[in-house]
């Protein structure tokens, strides 16, 4: 299977023409966050009040890169498990996000957010945080620096890997991968 190539932010036509299974290259931006960014983030939208950065369109990459050495864009940036931002996932997907990239399946009410929203999450390889921080072209702070590896970073990336793994059609790679392999 070929990869597809995709271009951030985000449209619904692009978002409904990824299915659970595709290989991606992602360039453009997208943001890292995580459960202490995530609960900002949510509380700020409770109050009716405008986030950090136009999350229209937009990937949330749930990451905490590590501190960027001398000469280098930006430290390892590997994916952190997902589940933690499963009661946080369909709030920011209402708000306009047009899905995550992190590592492990996703709940089933955030599969339905998905759905609703037209979204897409996919999976970074976890161990290949080196990798990944390649494909990173520029780096910067958007907010909450006190938080440190969990503050809001914008990070361009060009053919950043990832494949869908939940899909906005009710696809999940995780589920049909273990239905593939199971005994009748």
């Amino acid at each position: 299977m070929a990869q597809k190539k995709i271009t951030t932010p985000l449209t619904d036509e692009v978002v409904k023409d990824l299915k659970a299974g595709d290989d991606v290259l992602i360039s453009g931006p997208i943001y890292t966050a995580r459960d202490a960014a995530h609960k900002r983030m949510v509380e700020l939208l409770d109050k009716g009040e405008k986030l950090p950065f136009d999350i229209k369109g937009h990937l949330i990459y749930y990451a905490g890169p590590s501190p960027t050495r001398p000469g280098n864009v930006i430290g390892s940036a590997g994916p952190t498990t997902s589940g933690r931002m499963n009661k946080y996932a369909p709030r920011i997907l209402e708000a306009g996000s047009k899905g995550m990239i992190g590592k492990g399946e996703m709940s089933g009410g955030v599969q339905e957010a998905l759905k609703k929203h037209t979204g897409v999450y996919m999976a970074a390889v976890g161990g290949a945080a080196a990798l990944i921080a390649k494909s990173v072209v520029k780096n910067e702070l958007v907010a909450w620096e006190e938080l440190g590896a969990e503050a809001i970073k914008k990070l361009t990336v060009k053919d950043f890997p990832a494949i869908v793994v939940q899909d906005c059609h009710g696809g999940n790679l995780y589920q049909e991968g273990v239905k593939k392999y199971q005994r009748t």
